[in-house]
């Protein structure tokens, strides 16, 4: 209300040189399915949180491991075994308690996939590996919503906002063996990854251009590399 007032919530106020008093409330009124909550996820969910997206539906089925200590955000020595759906609502009460955060303690599959993409502004896939990959698109070109994507191995990383037409990473990848099962996962990768995505959600929502085509980058030598998505 303070802001459709055009009267800065001082939580934002450092928003206001990015953004204007309307891209915030676009924010504010935006509903996002977030699926995955773990490396990508948990560092979406915190900056969406600080963003201020008013609403985020939170999905994963899995609990926190000792593996998930060196990159996960939302993991924690007092954490291991704890459902990430769970520790996602933790987080964003902590972080934000204004914006409306509905965790979804599952791992998507088929009818639910759909039915939770059809109410969403935008579909953010902070998923791992290959195998799921394929059904989050199929999910959110049927919803008609863009779908904002990652993945991450070792020290490179892509990013890329699928318009619900458009060709997606997941088409050129398939399924199977992901990189990351190879390389593994690093901590600044992720996190830079998420940045990424998040940019790109921030730009859907307040009705910017996102960037076409997939964002290539990689660490070792701190190249960055747009390619077109056929």
């Amino acid at each position: 209300m303070a802001c459709t007032a055009g009267v800065w919530p001082e939580r934002y106020l450092r928003n206001t040189r990015l953004l204007s008093c309307a891209e915030q409330v676009r924010l504010l009124g935006a509903r996002v399915l977030l699926v995955g909550l773990g490396g990508l996820g948990g560092h979406v969910l915190d900056m969406l949180l600080r963003m201020g997206v008013g609403t985020i539906v939170g999905c994963d089925g899995d609990v926190f491991e000792e593996s998930n200590l060196n990159r996960q955000l939302l993991s924690g020595v007092d954490r291991v075994g704890m459902p990430k759906a769970e520790a996602a609502r933790l987080h964003a009460q902590a972080v934000n308690p204004a914006v409306i955060f509905e965790p979804v303690c599952t791992f998507l599959r088929g009818v639910d996939m759909h039915r939770h993409a059809k109410g969403a502004d935008v579909v953010v896939d902070a998923l791992g590996g290959l195998d799921d990959r394929m059904a989050l698109r199929d999910a959110a070109r049927a919803a008609g919503v863009p779908l904002v994507t990652a993945g991450v191995a070792g020290l490179s990383g892509w990013v890329a906002t699928v318009a619900p037409e458009g060709t997606a990473p997941a088409d050129l990848f398939g399924q199977g063996r992901a990189a990351e099962d190879v390389l593994g996962n690093f901590a600044p990768t992720v996190g830079l990854a998420a940045s990424l995505q998040c940019v790109q959600v921030m730009q859907v929502l307040t009705g910017r251009s996102a960037p076409a085509g997939m964002l290539l980058f990689d660490l070792s030598d701190q190249t960055f590399v747009s390619l077109p998505l056929a």
